[in-house]
C-alpha cells in the first residue's frame, strides 16, 4: 500500500493524534475523511486538508455505518482507518468522594474500546469488497492504545482498562481478517503534547517530560501521524502493538 493512493478515515481528526494523523496522510496525497463530534472544528480541519467530515458517534451504531458510508460516497473506497477517537478521567477506584462513578467507567469503555470496535468492524466489511494489490492487500485498521494499557497508573483504572482491551484485540483481528487481506496494528503512545497536556502549567508539562528517558520531552503529534503513515505502507507489519513512548517506562 502507498499513502498517496489511500482512503483514510481517522477518527478523533479534529484534534490531537487523529488530526495529525489527517494533515500527514493528506500530505502525502491520501483521501482523508474525518470522523469526529465536534463539527465546527472537523469541519474547518477538513476544509484545510482538502478532505471530508462526518460527525460521528462511534459508540453508535448507525451513526458510525452513516459515516462510514459518506466516507465511501466521497473517495470511492477505504483502504485505511486510523482509530483516535477517547476520552481519559483521572479517578480512584475509591477516593474521597467515594467510589469510581461506573459510568464513567462504562463510559470509557464503551468511547475508547466498543468505539474502536465498531469504526474498525463496519469499516472492515467494506475494505473487504476492495480490489486485492499483488500480494493481497485490501486494507489497514490502525487502532490506538496508550502505555497505560501496560503501566497504568493511579487514578487510570477505566483509561488502562479500555487500552488493554484495545491491545488484547488486535492479534485476534488480525487473525479474523488474515483471509480479506486486511491488516490490524495498534500504536501505544507515551505521554504526547496533546490538547489536555497543552492546557497543563508549563511546570507540570516539564515534569512530565523529565520522566522520559530520552529523548526527554514529550511526544509530537505529528510522530505518531508518521508511525501511522509507515504502517499503512509497511505492509508485512500485521497483529502488533508498537509502543512510541521514549522508553517510558511509568512506575
Amino acid at each position: 500500500m502507498h499513502l498517496s493512493t489511500t482512503a483514510a478515515l481517522v477518527t478523533g481528526g479534529a484534534s490531537g493524534l487523529g488530526e495529525a494523523t489527517a494533515r500527514h496522510f493528506a500530505s502525502e496525497g491520501a483521501q482523508v475523511t474525518i470522523l469526529d463530534r465536534d463539527v465546527e472544528r472537523g469541519t474547518q480541519v477538513a476544509a484545510e486538508i482538502g478532505g471530508h467530515f462526518a460527525q460521528t458517534d462511534v459508540t453508535d451504531e448507525d451513526s458510525v455505518a452513516a459515516a462510514v458510508g459518506h466516507g465511501m460516497a466521497k473517495m470511492g473506497k477505504i483502504t485505511a482507518v486510523v482509530n483516535c477517537a477517547g476520552i481519559a478521567y483521572g479517578i480512584k477506584t475509591v477516593g474521597k468522594e467515594g467510589p469510581h462513578p461506573l459510568d464513567a467507567f462504562q463510559r470509557t469503555i464503551d468511547i475508547n474500546l466498543v468505539g474502536t470496535f465498531n469504526v474498525s468492524r463496519l469499516a472492515a466489511a467494506e475494505m473487504s469488497k476492495n480490489d486485492p494489490e499483488p500480494d493481497g492487500a485490501r486494507g489497514v485498521i490502525i487502532n490506538t492504545a496508550s502505555i497505560a494499557a501496560y503501566d497504568g497508573q493511579k487514578g487510570q483504572a477505566a483509561y488502562a482498562a479500555s487500552k488493554g482491551g484495545v491491545v488484547g484485540m488486535t492479534l485476534p483481528m488480525a487473525r479474523d481478517l488474515a483471509s480479506t487481506g486486511i491488516r490490524v496494528m495498534t500504536i501505544a503512545p507515551g505521554i504526547f503534547m496533546t490538547p489536555m497536556l497543552a492546557g497543563l502549567p508549563e511546570e507540570v508539562q516539564q515534569q512530565l517530560a523529565a520522566d522520559v528517558p530520552n529523548p526527554a520531552r514529550l511526544g509530537d503529534p505529528k510522530e505518531y501521524g508518521r508511525l501511522a503513515a509507515f504502517i499503512v505502507e509497511m505492509g508485512y507489519l500485521n497483529g502488533e502493538v508498537i509502543r512510541i513512548d521514549g522508553a517510558l517506562r511509568m512506575r
